[in-house]
């Protein structure tokens, strides 16, 4: 019986735990708001910027935000991803409304996907394995809630709705990561 002990004891050290949240970022994908298939394992080894947005919010003006983003970053290994969702009731629009507003007002040429829930139990996988990857700080609480996915397909960090995609402490991450 020792002997079993030890040697299960050893092997532990030369085994990579998985506890509590295998798999990363790159195993999931959205479809795209053009019905396109978007895959997270495509952006390996760049920084993933996830965003939960919404036509009639407040914070919908962030929309601008997160293009300039994309804009200034898409060189640098960074990918943004808009994900539509109407969990909080500011998105009752057609996934094509969703796409021509954000074409018209905001000249977004980032990636969408198709309108989603991004919590509760039909939330998308995605944010599933984001809240177990990361605890509660994953959860969107409101639209804009901001995911942002490291170079090694896990969860680096994650902003609130508040911060600006232009604020100093958001942008310093995305600089930290790249």
């Amino acid at each position: 019986m020792k002997k079993l002990i030890l040697i299960l004891f050893m092997f532990s050290f030369f085994t990579k735990s998985t506890a509590g949240n295998p798999g990363s970022a790159y195993d999931y994908e959205f479809t795209g708001i053009n019905g396109n298939l978007i895959k997270l394992n495509d952006y390996k080894g760049k920084i993933i910027v996830i965003v939960n947005v919404a036509s009639r919010c407040g914070y919908t003006p962030q929309y601008e935000g997160l293009q300039n983003l994309w804009s200034e970053y898409k060189n640098k290994n960074l990918i943004v991803i808009g994900v539509p969702t109407n969990n909080f009731r500011q998105e009752p629009g057609s996934n094509d409304d969703i796409k021509n507003f954000c074409e018209t007002n905001f000249g977004i040429t980032f990636p969408m996907t198709q309108k989603i829930n991004v919590i509760g139990n039909k939330s998308h996988p995605f944010f599933k394995w984001a809240k177990n990857d990361f605890g509660i700080g994953a959860i969107p609480k409101w639209n804009f809630h901001k995911i942002i996915i490291g170079k090694d397909g896990r969860v680096a960090e994650t902003f609130s709705s508040i911060t600006k995609p232009s604020s100093k402490k958001f942008l310093k991450t995305i600089e930290s990561l790249i």
